[in-house]
């Protein structure tokens, strides 16, 4: 790493001295970090790869070498492909639920056919937005100036994987190995904060739509019976877990049937006994399971009586049923006894199931028949912001796994806490800004319904494909064999990995200003509270779950403690554009070996001097850049590096959409050179 193998520098500065104090140069050489057998997995995620490379001086006047590397991701067209094939599905089965509702009053009936004809829409719609998309094959990167496309509103907005590679003369601990390497990677993705675009935010955000809607369904009498979103959600997992149970009793019976066939007592009493201990929770299924354990016990005392195979006892005599004329016929096979009784066992559940199913598809009905438009739009504008947000996480998962594979210490945290995963927002509260941070808070919130789980792939096939519906999503992650017999047991047996979404923002821009001044900072204020919660509790679980010596080692590394309360200050303190809450979040989640984001509305001027801002610190905190070339630096790479790249391949101008009248309100760290900016935002 650091050698130039492709051509010569291209930008070199000097100083005062004419010493040279930073060099770039193009650079198209894959990473020497990367193990072989790691690329076609990497590979088969990142696309159209951008490098630069740097040198700069250390504080002990030596010489440090960067690479900075930008790359596209083909997630960001797979999985909102994915997903949105799983959504039509799911709206496909809840349409053929409502058709076989059966006989309704004339007033439901019409409200039926009315909630299918519209739900129909919606379905056709979906499957023309995936008909399009289909059309994009190859595709990996969707445009700041593609934004406002209606064919393109699942789709994350300039999604890329900004990577810092350092080769220094002063070396690094990996907190987990605990051993000395001289390279550190540092990964930021990069993307426009999931919004709603095209739906625009006229009348706002997910946020307040949620919470207007939510407010005016309770609020209303109108022949229908409220229920929350949490208690329809519990009914709903009460029907997921009636659905897995459903067969799994069906298993159990087969195994009973099975042991009364082989006519062994003990066989038949563990088979029993696992049946038994499934759900006994609905009358019907209880009372066939108590014939069934009846029929059982005076099986097992038929035959310890010591009768004959004639059904007479030793004495010549002949045995009689045990109280009840179920058994008439001695002779015959337990299997044959018990057989018709599983029957109607397994009757019983189907019918417990199907009763649920229309419980709860009425109580969609009904869900779906108040203000019907309203409902479906606040379902597209919620499912087009997840998949954006779900695009990005998918990405960082796999990339964070990448970079992880063969760290102990993370592949422990992964399969026992989970990993964190920090968003860094930049987004005005001011104007259509506060729209799009309100749809935002929403999407990354409902990452928390998304699992992960490791595979190992089969073939050279190696992109995730997602299970499930829009309350629990599966991301199956496959990697190939090498590299999956280096996982944990637990992992490998297919573990589900849970993730820990948070969200930070502060405003930076113009607009900010006028929100301070005139407006209202409430929103990004309750949005920071609310999720240093969350990431506290995440630190407590961190901490309670994770190996004691693991624990001992990590405390002396990091004083994360002590930068939660720091965070908390700043948070409380409620000062105006008050950066540090960036930066405290953002060490705090490299610490904890999270997944960082970093999101303004297209991801390309602010987010782009907020990541050569962090990348500079870094070289300044963790590896002794000098301190008289931290500006220097920070300028290079700006004017040079990856991030101007970004900008020309947004909108085919090499410009920051910056004026100077905007720059003026931005922090002093976060103002490009000159030079760098002057066209008008897209």
């Amino acid at each position: 790493m650091g050698e130039i193998e492709d051509g010569e520098a291209d930008h070199i500065t000097t100083d005062v001295q004419g010493q040279k104090c930073a060099l770039v140069c193009e650079c198209t050489a894959p990473e020497s970090v990367s193990r072989k057998d790691n690329l076609p997995f990497l590979n088969a995620v990142l696309k159209n790869p951008v490098c630069k490379l740097y040198r700069f001086p250390t504080s002990d006047n030596k010489w440090m070498q960067i690479r900075e590397q930008m790359s596209e991701s083909i997630l960001s067209f797979h999985i909102p492909k994915e997903l949105i094939s799983l959504q039509i599905k799911e709206d496909l089965c809840r349409n053929q639920e409502l058709k076989e509702l059966g006989e309704l009053s004339p007033h439901w009936d019409n409200l039926r056919k009315n909630v299918l004809t519209h739900c129909d829409q919606m379905v056709n719609m979906y499957q023309d937005i995936l008909t399009e998309l289909s059309k994009e094959t190859g595709s990996s990167f969707k445009s700041s100036s593609s934004k406002g496309e209606k064919t393109l509103e699942f789709v994350p907005i300039n999604l890329h994987l900004q990577r810092m590679h350092v080769h220094s003369p002063h070396l690094k601990v990996f907190i987990s190995l605990s051993i000395p390497v001289p390279d550190a990677l540092y990964d930021v993705i990069t993307v426009g904060a999931p919004a709603a675009h095209f739906q625009g935010f006229k009348n706002g955000g997910l946020r307040k739509l949620l919470h207007r809607f939510e407010t005016e369904r309770r609020n209303t009498g109108y022949q229908f019976i409220y229920y929350s979103p949490e208690n329809t959600a519990k009914a709903k997992e009460v029907l997921s877990n009636i659905n897995q149970l459903q067969p799994l009793i069906a298993t159990h019976a087969d195994l009973l049937l099975n042991s009364a066939s082989q006519h062994s007592p003990d066989s038949l009493k563990n088979s029993l006994k696992m049946l038994s201990e499934k759900d006994r929770v609905w009358a019907h299924v209880g009372k066939s399971l108590n014939c069934i354990i009846a029929m059982v016990d005076k099986l097992i005392e038929r035959d310890g009586s010591g009768e004959g195979d004639d059904g007479s006892d030793k004495d010549g005599e002949k045995g009689h049923s045990l109280g009840d004329s179920v058994i008439t016929h001695p002779q015959e096979d337990w299997y044959e006894q018990l057989y018709p009784l599983i029957l109607t066992l397994k009757d019983c559940m189907g019918e417990v199931v199907n009763r649920a199913k229309q419980s709860l598809t009425f109580v969609l009905l009904q869900e779906l028949a108040y203000s019907l438009p309203q409902c479906l739009m606040l379902t597209l504008r919620r499912d087009v912001v997840f998949s954006q947000a779900l695009a990005g996480l998918v990405c960082g998962f796999i990339i964070k796994l990448h970079t992880s594979l063969y760290d102990p210490g993370f592949l422990e945290q992964l399969h026992t806490v989970g990993l964190i995963v920090q968003y860094e927002g930049l987004l005005s509260t001011y104007s259509e800004e506060i729209g799009m941070l309100e749809d935002m808070t929403v999407g990354i919130s409902d990452l928390k319904k998304v699992a992960f789980k490791i595979t190992e792939a089969t073939s050279n096939d190696v992109l995730p494909v997602i299970t499930g519906r829009r309350e629990h999503y599966v991301v199956e992650v496959k990697l190939p064999g090498r590299m999956f017999e280096s996982l944990p047991l637990q992992i490998k047996e297919g573990q589900l990995l849970h993730v820990y979404p948070v969200l930070f923002n502060v405003g930076i821009n113009e607009q900010q200003t006028l929100a301070e001044r005139f407006g209202d900072v409430s929103l990004q204020e309750s949005i920071n509270q609310e999720n240093f919660e969350l990431l506290k509790e995440y630190y407590t679980v961190f901490m309670e779950k994770m190996p004691p010596d693991y624990i001992s080692h990590f405390q002396e590394q990091n004083d994360l403690k002590g930068l939660l309360e720091n965070l908390h200050q700043n948070i409380q303190a409620k000062k105006r554009k008050n950066v540090e809450i960036m930066w405290l979040a953002a060490t705090i989640c490299r610490k904890l070996n999270g997944i960082r984001f970093t999101c303004c509305k297209s991801a390309k001027d602010r987010t782009s001097m907020s990541v050569t801002l962090e990348q500079c610190s870094i070289l300044r905190d963790e590896h002794q850049l000098h301190k008289d070339f931290f500006i220097r630096a920070l300028d290079c790479m700006r004017r040079e590096g990856c991030r101007i790249e970004n900008v020309l391949k947004n909108i085919k101008c090499r410009k920051y959409a910056f004026n100077m009248l905007q720059l003026m309100a931005f922090p002093k760290y976060y103002r490009p050179p000159e030079g760098t900016y002057g066209k008008a935002d897209t």
